[in-house]
């Protein structure tokens, strides 16, 4: 899966947890998840389970600390499923 695949579908992941329409449009690899997309800590969590049904794949803890904005978003998720 390319890193472009991914950014395209993490939009979908990212919808329900942003108000932030018009950055969503146009993320790219340094978007930040907190402050350009507006998306709460608590939410994250979200974000990360549904990455992991999304992708079927387990997302550590340290894992889940790198995931601050779409660039390590895609790596995470990449190297995870890279590791299947």
């Amino acid at each position: 899966m390319t890193r472009e695949e991914i950014l395209n579908e993490l939009k979908s992941v990212f919808a329900p947890y942003t108000t932030n329409k018009e950055m969503l449009a146009n993320i790219n690899d340094q978007t930040d998840l907190i402050t350009d997309l507006k998306i709460n800590s608590a939410n994250l969590v979200d974000i990360i389970i549904d990455a992991e049904a999304k992708y079927n794949i387990e997302i550590d803890y340290d894992s889940a600390d790198k995931m601050i904005n779409v660039g390590s978003c895609i790596d995470v998720i990449s190297e995870k499923l890279n590791q299947k």
